[in-house]
């Protein structure tokens, strides 16, 4: 998408804005049901959307130095072998929208690769409250930092409450074909293969009936997106590119500091 400054009117601004905080929150909502290893889309976008299937712009790619021989890996072999095993990770989410680059950022620390637990909090650009949210094994706990009262609000874990895995788009890149082979690229000092391609609703339902049969209700045809894997099968970067409302908008996910899952509790206090 274009990421030029430019002055928006308020309605378009706000509309941007609008389809940032929804696309945003659904990233974080849609998931595997708990199952390790799912293939649940990293987003089901909500509201009417375009069905233009023209392609968005690429991804931007700042790929540093060249990877050495020695660190290049097959992508489909690094899926195959890639561990089942639950593990913690950084994770930030940046929704833009409309020209206005980081609109939304959500990060945090969250558990991977099986039921999604973790403490995340949400930052629009516009001054404003933070969001929180910590996710434990049984309960979702959410409040508003910075506004009047601010309080914890315990909620019940619901089935759609997961971080999605990215392994499904992984493969469902890799069976676009050759195109979607971009090779080996060094994303922040790490080596990683860049996969690239646009995938249709259709493509989505052999993965993910749940976010296939709610896409096609709001009229979106597919999107285009690029990912980044390291050799062990993890993703790194994720960049996912579509139309809403007539506006282009982009989820860019970087993922990183790896370590063994960790245990999240419920919040008390700050």
């Amino acid at each position: 998408m274009n990421t030029s400054s430019r002055t928006l009117s308020p309605r378009r601004r706000g509309t941007g804005l609008a389809i940032a905080a929804t696309v945003c929150a659904v990233t974080l909502l849609t998931g595997c049901d708990g199952d390790s290893g799912g293939t649940s889309a990293p987003v089901s976008p909500t509201g009417s959307a375009s069905a233009a299937p023209a392609a968005p712009a690429p991804a931007t790619t700042s790929a540093g130095p060249a990877v050495p021989a020695d660190k290049a890996f097959d992508p489909d072999k690094a899926l195959a072998a890639a561990s089942k095993k639950p593990y913690a990770a950084n994770l930030t989410i940046t929704t833009e929208a409309d020209d206005l680059s980081g609109a939304l950022t959500t990060s945090g620390r969250v558990n991977l690769n099986g039921p999604f637990t973790g403490r995340m909090e949400m930052k629009s650009a516009e001054p404003g409250p933070t969001m929180e949210t910590v996710t434990t094994a049984d309960a979702t706990y959410v409040r508003k930092r910075g506004a009047a009262g601010a309080e914890w609000t315990k909620r019940p874990r619901t089935t759609g409450g997961n971080l999605a895995s990215y392994e499904g788009y992984a493969k469902l890149l890799l069976g676009t074909g050759p195109s979607a082979r971009k090779g080996m690229e060094n994303q922040g000092g790490v080596a990683t293969y860049h996969l690239s391609g646009y995938l249709t609703l259709e493509q989505i339902a052999s993965v993910d009936p749940r976010t296939y049969t709610s896409m096609k209700a709001k009229g979106v045809s597919g999107f285009a997106c690029d990912q980044w894997i390291d050799s062990q099968g993890r993703t790194i970067r994720f960049e996912q590119r579509f139309v809403m409302h007539g506006v282009q908008a982009a989820n860019k996910a970087t993922f990183g500091a790896f370590g063994p899952a960790e245990e999240f509790t419920a919040p008390t206090g700050g």
